[in-house]
This record gives structure tokens, sequence and C-alpha cells, in this order.
């Protein structure tokens, strides 16, 4: 006894000098099948330090909780937010400066706060047996097909839902919802609940992202889904993390950003995260990744645009779906 209790006195200060990097993420990021922990694992194993994730949600009760929490936040890294959310997350003024990544996003992407670590189009994912699927939301608004989709006030996939029409429609969008809403089966919380009701049949199609097939295909090896493809292009999901001011572990934090902008990283989220990877690894992407839509037209406002339009936006979408 007297030996393991000597043994316990001179092992514990060595575990206790490790140095904790305390990341804010969405609570798929942090999940076993989630590219937290692989990512966690290979950052750790270059850092002489331990990686602690502080789930909260996903990209909106991030940004509430910062908001709360302030320069009290225990978090030194934030990782999930996206380009919808990124004007109110900066004018927290809780950022710092991060070191600009190199990425090979569709779009031009170069912001002195937040970097992008991975990125999907948003689109209608269906069975492959679904006939005369719609090529627009003009299209779709005139069938009968019935989709779920997630609330904007609540899922960052709804929110960009609301943005895609807003971008593509501009002041039209307010009309666009009106035609639609009787299409609209369900509005869920969340991506997981729209999506679970489009796997038991309740619904034509879903709102997710062009990737949502890769998943079944390689995951499932299930051939069956799809995703279609819209001539007025598909709206742009990035997503994007930050360093806090505030950050107890501020060289840490930079490694670790570093880190998710390389290839082990970013080989990790394209078949965990199912989204395409910030910058596509030196090895390519996954097999399977190739038969995916590829959408000619991306569609992104820019973060102050979204910040600007996104209560005009989601209100737009209330007062259609409440007639």
């Amino acid at each position: 006894m007297k030996f393991l209790t000597a043994l316990a006195f001179l092992v514990t200060p060595a575990f206790a000098d490790v140095p904790v990097l305390n990341v804010l993420t969405y609570d798929s990021f942090t999940a076993d099948w989630g590219p937290g922990p692989a990512i966690a694992k290979g950052f750790e194993a270059t850092c002489a330090c331990k990686v602690n994730y502080i789930a909260a949600g996903d990209g909106g009760a991030i940004l509430s909780r910062l908001k709360m929490e302030g320069e009290k936040s225990e978090a030194d890294v934030v990782v999930g937010l996206d380009t919808s959310l990124m004007e109110a997350a900066r004018a927290t003024g809780l950022f710092a400066p991060v070191t600009a990544q190199p990425n090979t996003l569709p779009v031009p992407f170069a912001d002195p706060d937040f970097q992008p670590f991975d990125w999907g189009w948003f689109a209608f994912v269906h069975l492959k047996t679904l006939k005369n699927p719609p090529h627009n939301f003009k299209e779709l608004a005139a069938s009968n097909l019935k989709v779920v989709i997630e609330d904007p006030r609540s899922s960052t996939p709804g929110l960009g839902l609301v943005m895609w029409v807003k971008a593509a429609y501009g002041d039209q969008a307010g009309a666009i919802w009106k035609d639609l809403a009787d299409n609209i089966v369900t509005v869920t919380p969340s991506w997981d609940e729209a999506y679970g009701l489009f796997l038991k049949g309740e619904a034509d199609m879903v709102l997710s992202y062009t990737t949502s097939p890769a998943y079944h295909l390689i995951a499932e090896k299930d051939d069956t889904k799809t995703a279609a493809l819209f001539d007025e292009g598909h709206y742009l999901q990035v997503e994007v993390a930050g360093k806090l001011k505030a950050a107890k572990q501020p060289a840490l934090a930079d490694q670790f950003l570093a880190y998710l902008a390389g290839d082990a990283a970013q080989s990790v989220l394209p078949t965990t995260n199912w989204m395409y990877p910030a910058k596509t690894p030196a090895a390519g992407l996954p097999a399977g990744f190739e038969t995916l839509i590829q959408p000619t037209k991306s569609l992104l406002l820019s973060p102050a645009e979204a910040e600007a339009a996104r209560g005009p936006a989601i209100e737009e979408w209330q007062a259609a779906l409440a007639k």
C-alpha cells in the first residue's frame, strides 16, 4: 500500500502538468461516429496535451452559449459556426484573429477571424425511384411532392434553406415560400428529426446535403438515394473554426487550428461529418463521392449580407407557413 501511494505521488503531478485544450463544438462533432474523437487523438499525438470537447447542440446553440458566457467561457477554440452566424459571432468581440489557411472551396473564402474546416451544398434528398424530381423551387412548389424541412430558428440547415431561397430569389423569396407552403409536411427542430421522417417514408424529399447519399452508399452499401439538382444553384454551408481572445491555451489553440486545416484532420471529415473538407487532401476524396451530384452554381451570401438577411428571411418564411 505504501508503495502504491508513493507511486501515485510520483505519477500524479506528471498528469496534472498536461495542458488541456477546451474546444466548444456541436453534439455530432463529438459523437463516437463523428470526426471529433479521431481529430482529438491525432492532435494529442502531436501536442503532448489533452483535448476536451464541450458539446452545445448545433451552431446556433454554440453562438447562444458564447453570448451568455462571454469572456468567462472555458473554451479556447470554437468549431462549428457557419457563415450565416459568423457576423453575429464576430460582433461579440470574443474572437481573436486567425492565421489564414489554404482551402479548395468552390467560392473564394478568406476571413480574419474564422477559418473554414468543411463545407457542403444544401439539397433535397430523395429516393432514385422518385418520378420527375424537381429542377428548381418553382417546380417543387408546382408539384404534389411532400417535403420535410428544418426550423431556421433552431437548425443551421433550416437557416441555410431560407438563405438559399433568399439568395436565389431576393425580393421574390416571400412569394416562393407561399407557393411552397402546401408541399411542407412538417418543420422539425433539427436535421436528424427531419431526416428520420424521410427515412420512415413520411415525405418524398428532405432538406439535407448533396453529400448525404454518400453516407448511405459508403456506410450502408445503399445506392437508392440521391439529391435533386436545382438550376437556381445550391447554397453553401461553410463551417468555420475560431480562437477566443480569452483562451487560456492560446498557443495550443493556434496549433489545433493548423492541425484542423491539415491533411490528417481533413481526411477524417468526409466519412464522419459527411461533408467536403475545406482543403481536398492529397489522397483525394473517398470512393463514392464521385457519384454525387455536382452543382455548377454555388450560392453564398457574405457573412455581413447573411446577418442582414437572416431576420427578414425568417419572417418571410414564418408569414408564408402561418397561412
